[in-house]
């Protein structure tokens, strides 16, 4: 187990990525999904907020960030018209389904629910993502996915012991930002696209 102040080593490992991809967001070189970055800054406030109520310390810091670095992404996409990406009905489809488990945790205010509705709302806030980084990779910038990876796994590497509660969200991340990152980084979509 590492020091606890390792926490706040990974979430700056995080923001590196993020800022990266924020400048190329604001140069134009990279097009977020807007429906995405919208709620997954929405989901991680509201898992921080709970993992606060359950007692989570500092290794919450890793959450807040999944959620204020990604609001920062969302606000930049609209300082250039080039950042922009064609929202569709799948997307917003997403969007809904996702503002559906915002209203359930709030229906709830129990911790761990709220966790549970908060990774829900990330997935499927993930998914238009993750079809554009399948048929549009070149509109995404691989690296600042993974390298979130590594906060994640500091954070991880922090606790004294895994629960729901302190590590359940985190996981998420990891997760999403692994098949991003390989979508993105392999051109998968457009190596089975030639298969066909």
């Amino acid at each position: 187990m590492l020091n606890q102040n390792f926490v706040i080593i990974g979430t700056l490992i995080g923001a590196i990525g993020a800022l990266a991809y924020l400048v190329d967001t604001v140069r134009g070189k990279v097009k977020p999904n807007r429906v995405s970055f919208l709620l997954w800054s929405i989901a991680p406030f509201i898992a921080f907020a709970a993992q606060i109520k359950q007692g989570v310390g500092l290794e919450s810091l890793m959450t807040f960030s999944t959620g204020f670095l990604p609001l920062t992404i969302f606000v930049a996409s609209f300082a250039n018209k080039k950042a922009a990406w064609r929202i569709t009905g799948f997307d917003l489809i997403c969007g809904v389904l996702s503002i559906f488990g915002l209203i359930l945790w709030l229906i709830t205010k129990v911790g761990n629910i709220a966790i549970t509705f908060s990774i829900l709302v990330n997935v499927l806030a993930a998914i238009p993502t993750l079809v554009k980084a399948y048929k549009h990779p070149d509109t995404e910038l691989a690296w600042p996915w993974i390298v979130t990876n590594f906060g994640v796994v500091l954070t991880l590497l922090t606790l004294k012991g895994l629960t729901f509660a302190n590590s359940g969200f985190i996981v998420c991340i990891f997760v999403v930002n692994t098949l991003i990152f390989s979508l993105i980084q392999f051109r998968i979509g457009e190596k089975l696209a030639l298969q066909k």
